[in-house]
């Protein structure tokens, strides 16, 4: 009988090599895997990476050879059926005798789910499924969205007080710049620790999106500064009705092809001068009287572009005009352990707001997180891997 404490001991590896994925795969999911003998032995493991091209249960067979017979796979989520970029990894799987698997969670594709266990169960290999399945849907969910409804998973980011503000007054920081990411007068809002967190958020995502208002007002880079490698640049999108985007701005001058304006009154000579200086423009109308595109359709253009993740860093109007969309899939709300009150501070969505208690965002599925002196609150408003989900 298998130990399952083996067992959780390697799908855990298969977990850790999986995560170190991130940034590497997309629009692909993060995989994976480790192959072991019958006593728990690892013969090979392997993490995917995109321009790797192999699947990480391919790689692990090659590092394990001959000994892969009779041996078992860990792996965080279900071996292909299909032939794609590369062949069925289930029939490379039978081929080397693999004669066990154990493996996260199924392919969240609805067109192939399922379908690499029953080729591997009609081969005679069994088939064991659920170990590390909380961990696995987290580490594959903008996959998930992305692979089920051509959009990416929207995650709307803010840091606030503990009264919900995300800065003072207009003209009250004695540090404009650090407005966009939670400063206050006289310094940040929340620590070092929740700001190290937000860099490892953005590393996750394949693009960021604010206002052109925070641009105006912060000079942000909007960079990923986690240290981290990635397959490609964080994709910096900025919302600009009307073309205002300053051009002696950080985010213009540090362009290298990673940068989109979003606008619904594209002025043809504006529109050429941003080209001129590397920025790329993207029309995308909006029903709105001040030119402010539809989010929902920017969401579908990002889908088509291959952006599988949306972090929102936006400041109080663009908070609201994401909620009053339906656009967004999760929260990530960091808190310090400060009140600024006063009907002068800046809240954390500002608009028409919900009118109805019933109507409200309901977040659910919770997880807290303590950084430093602050904690962050973790959330979805839907589940990613539903297949209902419509944007």
């Amino acid at each position: 009988m298998p130990d399952h404490g083996v067992d959780e001991s390697l799908i855990r590896q298969a977990l850790d090599l999986a995560r170190a994925g991130v940034g590497l795969t997309s629009p692909n999911p993060c995989v994976g895997a480790v192959i072991a003998d019958q006593q728990g032995k690892v013969l090979g493991r392997a993490t995917y990476t995109y321009e790797g091209l192999k699947h990480a249960e391919i790689l692990a067979l090659e590092q394990a050879g001959e000994e892969a017979r009779e041996a078992t796979l860990y792996i965080n989520l279900e071996p292909c059926s299909h032939h794609g970029r590369t062949g069925a990894c289930a029939d490379q799987l039978t081929a080397a005798g693999i004669q066990r698997v154990v493996a996260s969670i199924e392919d969240p594709n609805p067109l192939v789910s399922g379908q690499g266990f029953a080729k591997l169960q009609a081969a005679g290999i069994r088939v064991e499924t659920g170990l590390g399945r909380e961990e696995a849907r987290r580490l594959n969910e903008s996959f998930a969205k992305y692979i089920r409804h051509k959009t990416p998973l929207v995650t709307l980011k803010a840091a606030m007080t503990l009264d919900g503000k995300i800065a003072p007054p207009p003209g009250e920081s004695e540090n404009p710049t650090a407005l966009g990411a939670g400063g206050v007068t006289g310094g940040w809002i929340t620590s070092e620790a929740a700001r190290r967190h937000v860099h490892e958020l953005r590393h996750e995502n394949d693009a960021i999106l604010v206002g052109v208002g925070t641009i105006i007002a912060d000079d942000p880079l909007l960079t990923d500064r986690s240290g981290q490698p990635r397959r490609r640049p964080l994709m910096r999108l900025i919302v600009d009705s009307r073309l205002r985007l300053p051009h002696e701005s950080r985010v213009v001058k540090t362009a290298q092809s990673d940068v989109i304006v979003l606008s619904s009154f594209a002025e043809e000579k504006k529109k050429r001068q941003l080209q001129e200086l590397g920025i790329r423009v993207e029309q995308i109308p909006g029903p709105y009287a001040d030119g402010r595109p539809d989010m929902a359709r920017i969401v579908r253009r990002l889908g088509e572009l291959e952006i599988t993740s949306l972090l929102i860093e936006g400041g109080a109007l663009v908070n609201w005009a994401a909620l009053a969309s339906g656009i967004v899939d999760k929260v990530f709300l960091y808190y310090a352990p400060k009140i600024l009150a006063g009907t002068g501070s800046v809240p954390f969505a500002r608009g028409m707001g919900f009118r109805k208690m019933r109507d409200a965002a309901y977040v659910k599925s919770l997880r807290l997180h303590r950084l430093g002196e602050d904690f962050a609150v973790e959330g979805y408003l839907r589940d990613p891997y539903a297949v209902d989900v419509t944007t």
